[in-house]
This record gives structure tokens, C-alpha cells and sequence, in this order.
């Protein structure tokens, strides 16, 4: 009997990562990383890395493993992810896959498209045509030839709206279409999957908690760090959730009370986003809408009746 794999989806703050150190225990598996901030090592606090104590509880994988000055794309984590599969598969492991970025999950379970590169002279020109038309202009446009991709990306995210562009300028063909091709790395029968939904409210509350939480561990620290770095501010760790609000405070252009509640604000709003992604990407996997760890792990092991309860 092959290894199991699981696949384990929510929200930020929504209680996936005590669920897969739990299974990981129960089933003596791995666990590996399925969250794109989670990457970097510069910020464990901000992205709620998994502490040492808990990652001395199971073996983690792809945690802190990037400098924030690298930018990661999709595919550069499946190739990472592919290889944990075969070794640990070889090796005879079970693997707990964990993490809110829905892209990551949708390339294991659907493939990634072998998008043709886009010349740099391309690149620079769908910049130079967001930053001439604005963002709502801009996306309008994409809207007309990319709808799907139009309405996934979050507002504000101008890297991933010019790389949506871009690739149709240059492709002819939508991003959202390309992205329907390619081989997944696990098969249908490889994988189990559930999706973490606790009450909406309740989810607010604990993301508010969460950031005064990393405030009083040392998020304002690890903000300072990187900005001293002077690094890109389009690199996607400069653009995690946290990152921009707090750095408002470190610069003094904030108070701290207005930087932790414009985090706050857009904590939710990340949940909100992830949320609708999981209902629209993943309405097939089981819910566990569960508000509590206990409860939560007790609607997993009646879907996994085999593994003893830990």
C-alpha cells in the first residue's frame, strides 16, 4: 500500500496548522509547506511559521527555506513540492500537505501550464500600460479578453494583473486558459483533501487576536529587518499581509494602534479572499466548519475512521 497523502486547505488563522501537526503525529507523516509567505525565512512571525517547538513535533518541509530578496513563482514551489513527494514517497512516509495558497494546491491537483516565456520588451510594456491607465482601466481591459483572471486577482496586486496581461498580449491566448492545461503532479487516487470553513465571525476575531499576537512577539522587528534591506517592494515577501501596514509604523507614518488595525483589515480581507477561492476551486473537497481544535480533528477522523485519534 502506497503512502498516504493528505491535503489540508483554509484560511489564515483558521486552525490548519494544529490540525496537520496532529495527523502528522497520528499517522507518523511529514508535513510540507503549501502557504507562498510561509517560504521565506524572514518572516516567521508575520506569516505564523510554525514555532520550533512545534516543528520539532513532526518533520517540516519547505518552511523558511527562501530569502525574502528571491521571489518564488508557482512553479518553482511545485518543483520543490514534486521532489518531497518522490523522496518521502520512496522513503515509504506518509505526507501532510498544509497551506492557504490555493494556487499551490491547484498545481499538485491539476498541473501547472507550460507557459511560452514573455520577452522582457512585452513585460515592460503591459508595466508601462498599468501605470498609465491605472489599475481599474487596466483591469477592465484584461477583463474583456481574461475575465476569470480579471476577477480572481485581488485588488492592489499589480504583478500578477501585468503577468495576466502580458502573457495574453503575447500568447494570444488568456492566462485563465493556459492555466487549465498541464499534468498534475499527484493523481486522483494519491491524495485525500479537506478544507477548514469555522464560523465566519469567528475567524475575524481570531485574525485580530493573531495580530496583536505577532506584535507582541517581534512582527515590528522583523519589519524593521527587511526594511533596512532595501529590497524591492514588488517581491512577494515585501508584499505579505502585515508587511506594508506595519511598515508604516517602523517609517513613522502611523501610529501603531492605526498600523495594527489596518492590518487587521486586511487580515480579513485575505481570509475573505481565500475563502472565496476554496469555494470556487475546491468545492468538492469535504468541509470541516468545525470552530475549535477538538472539534475540527473530530470531523477529520470521521473521514479518516482508520487513524486513532491523538
Amino acid at each position: 500500500m502506497e503512502p498516504r497523502i493528505w491535503l489540508i486547505a483554509g484560511p489564515t488563522a483558521s486552525g490548519k496548522s494544529a490540525l496537520a501537526l496532529r495527523l502528522a503525529e497520528a499517522a507518523d507523516a511529514e508535513i510540507v509547506n503549501a502557504d507562498s509567505m510561509q517560504l521565506y525565512r524572514d518572516l516567521r512571525i508575520l506569516t505564523a511559521r510554525p514555532s520550533p517547538k512545534e516543528e520539532a513535533r513532526a518533520p517540516h518541509h519547505l518552511f523558511g527555506i527562501v530569502d525574502a530578496a528571491v521571489g518564488w513563482s508557482v512553479g518553482a514551489w511545485l518543483r520543490a513540492a514534486h521532489e518531497r513527494i518522490v523522496s518521502l514517497t520512496e522513503a515509504h512516509r506518509p505526507i501532510v500537505f498544509v497551506g492557504g495558497t490555493g494556487l499551490y494546491f491547484r498545481a499538485l491537483t491539476r498541473g501547472l501550464a507550460s507557459i511560452p516565456p514573455v520577452p522582457t520588451e512585452a513585460r515592460r510594456e503591459a508595466e508601462a500600460d498599468f501605470d498609465l491607465m491605472g489599475e481599474m482601466a487596466f483591469r477592465g481591459r484584461l477583463g474583456a479578453y481574461d475575465p476569470a483572471a480579471a476577477a480572481r486577482i485581488a485588488p492592489g496586486d499589480r504583478q500578477r494583473l501585468v503577468r495576466a496581461w502580458e502573457v495574453y498580449a503575447h500568447t494570444g491566448t488568456p492566462l485563465s486558459d493556459w492555466q487549465q492545461t498541464g499534468e498534475p503532479v499527484l493523481s486522483g487516487d494519491a491524495w485525500r483533501a479537506v478544507a477548514l470553513e469555522p464560523p465566519r465571525d469567528l475567524l475575524y476575531r481570531r485574525c485580530d487576536a493573531r495580530l496583536e499576537a505577532m506584535v507582541a512577539q517581534g512582527a515590528l522587528d522583523e519589519v524593521a529587518a527587511l526594511l533596512e534591506r532595501g529590497l524591492d517592494p514588488e517581491l512577494p515577501a515585501m508584499k505579505a499581509v502585515g508587511v506594508r501596514e506595519f511598515a508604516a509604523f517602523v517609517r513613522g507614518e502611523a501610529t501603531l494602534s492605526e498600523a495594527l488595525l489596518a492590518a487587521q483589515r486586511e487580515t480579513r480581507r485575505y481570509a475573505k479572499r481565500q475563502l472565496t477561492w476554496m469555494r470556487g476551486q475546491m468545492a468538492g473537497w469535504p468541509r470541516l466548519p468545525g470552530a475549535t481544535e477538538e472539534e475540527q480533528w473530530r470531523q477529520f477522523i470521521a473521514l479518516e475512521p482508520s487513524l486513532t485519534p491523538g
